[in-house]
């Protein structure tokens, strides 16, 4: 896999336009909201209370900040916890980190390939790597990548595409994969209040359960690479 020097015009361009899109959106969604009386303003505690415009706003950012690996989505995830509660904070949360996480993939898949040669070269290498052993076991590796922090949720959405990741498996595992982060941050952003600091989020019982649900993720494709290596032996007799 050699390194491509040159970074095209268009395509950066294009990376362009899509970042202005979603800029131009999101100024649209804050110019369209009624005028109010700052005297009244108050913070929203419940979701009757929220605007419809409050929401599609919520859901703008996010996928703009996962789409452009902008730091802070950890904030988000909080905050659906405060203003929605459990279950509609995490199919708020699980969904916008999806489909951010998805328009990353095809950002990466149109102009992404360079910076990624760039700034995570051996990641990348290493990656493929694996891809390439489980491939027949892909969808589970993937779920173990989502569950566990052994690579980078953004180095993740940007170098699937690059390392022949199809886009099914993908959804599928950050769409399943998401679901224990997100379960923990969103619980965490209901007692808001009561956090004094980010380390409060993750108490020992919740990472010992994050890994217990990676490890059992992973074991069918640690089965199927003994399997895999069982079968060499057995094709060279038969051969000859």
């Amino acid at each position: 896999m050699g390194r491509d020097e040159r970074f095209p015009v268009w395509e950066a361009a294009l990376g362009a336009g899509v970042a202005a899109a979603f800029a131009a959106g999101l100024v649209g969604v804050y110019l369209s909201m009624p005028d109010s009386d700052y005297s009244f303003l108050k913070l929203p505690r419940n979701l009757e209370e929220l605007h419809p415009h409050v929401l599609v706003g919520y859901c703008a950012v996010y996928i703009f900040m996962q789409t452009f690996m902008i730091p802070g989505t950890i904030f988000m995830s909080l905050l659906a916890g405060a203003l929605f509660g459990q279950l509609r904070g995490l199919a708020l949360v699980v969904f916008a980190a999806t489909a951010g996480a998805s328009s990353c993939y095809f950002l990466s898949k149109m102009i992404g390939k360079p910076l990624v040669f760039t700034l995570w070269p051996d990641k990348l290498s290493f990656f493929q790597r694996q891809v390439a052993k489980r491939r027949e076991k892909l969808l589970n590796y993937m779920l173990f990548l989502r569950v566990t922090p052994t690579l980078p949720n953004t180095f993740i959405n940007l170098a699937s595409p690059i390392v022949d990741v199809p886009y099914h498996i993908f959804l599928l595992g950050t769409l399943i994969g998401l679901i224990p982060a997100a379960y923990v941050t969103v619980r965490a952003g209901i007692a808001l209040g009561e956090l004094t600091s980010l380390s409060d989020l993750y108490d020992t019982q919740s990472i010992a359960l994050l890994f217990l649900i990676g490890v059992v993720s992973v074991t069918p494709a640690l089965l199927g690479k003994d399997e895999a290596q069982e079968k060499p032996p057995e094709m060279a007799v038969g051969a000859s």
